[in-house]
């Protein structure tokens, strides 16, 4: 029995002897009838189609690899609208669970005219078979005037587009920071990016982004946030004295 990783899940094949890992485990590794309740999916041992080795993943792997939930371009200005809008046609299919919800980690609304986020997490309750595994959201094009603290209860977003809103004052990003896995932000097209400092004031509060507004972060973007943080951390501290005093 062998060992394996998959997307960063653990889990294990048995090979018959003289067989290499090829057709079998890459039609494991697809959401097929292996995916299926009742044909080992999520943490439950299964067989292959081909019949030559047995598979099992410890989560639910095929989120990792599907494609995503696309409700875009649906000119949705309320979340309670998802439950009844279709989503856009997808060149691949989307797995489903056993309770019909879907298996992605990534979540398509951007080009509505969503001014709020209030109803985001009963949403994707109703949409996805784990909400609270939501890596991937795209925002960009809509209304929101701030970023509305829902955003910060999924703490496995890696990627966060929010670009072409509304938001205004820097101090709205301080609110992403309890983001741990966030590695990639947008937020040009928003009012904050004519504030002075906009991208070193992102990067030094977020200092773990890897990319920022479709541009990676450099070791000079690095530095450059550094210095303006240390340029800028005394004043305001010295201003909330004299506001004390």
């Amino acid at each position: 029995m062998e060992t394996i990783m998959r997307s960063g899940v653990e889990g294990w094949v048995e090979r018959k002897p003289g067989l290499g890992a090829s057709t079998c485990e890459r039609a494991c590794e697809g959401a097929s009838e292996c995916a299926k309740p009742g044909a080992g999916g999520a943490g439950v041992r299964g067989r292959c189609m081909a019949g030559t080795r047995s598979w099992r993943w410890n989560s639910c792997s095929p989120s990792l690899r599907a494609p995503p939930l696309d409700f875009s371009f649906r000119g949705i200005s309320f979340l309670q609208d998802l439950q009844t809008e279709e989503p856009r046609a997808s060149p691949r299919t989307i797995p489903c669970s056993a309770r019909g919800r879907m298996l992605t980690r990534a979540v398509r609304l951007n080009n509505n005219t969503l001014n709020e986020l209030t109803d985001l997490g009963p949403a994707l309750e109703l949409l996805l078979e784990n909400p609270e595994e939501l890596s991937w959201l795209d925002l960009s094009f809509n209304d929101l005037p701030t970023i509305d603290p829902i955003l910060t209860t999924y703490r496995n977003l890696h990627c966060l587009q929010l670009h072409a809103n509304s938001i205004q004052g820097l101090g709205e990003v301080d609110k992403l920071a309890v983001l741990p896995h966030l590695r990639s932000l947008t937020l040009h097209g928003n009012p904050i990016e004519e504030e002075k400092g906009y991208r070193s004031y992102v990067l030094s509060t977020l200092p773990q982004l890897k990319s920022f507004d479709f541009s990676a972060v450099t070791k000079q973007d690095r530095s450059t946030a550094a210095i303006w943080k240390r340029m800028n951390a005394q004043p305001k501290a010295a201003k909330k004295k004299r506001e004390h005093s």
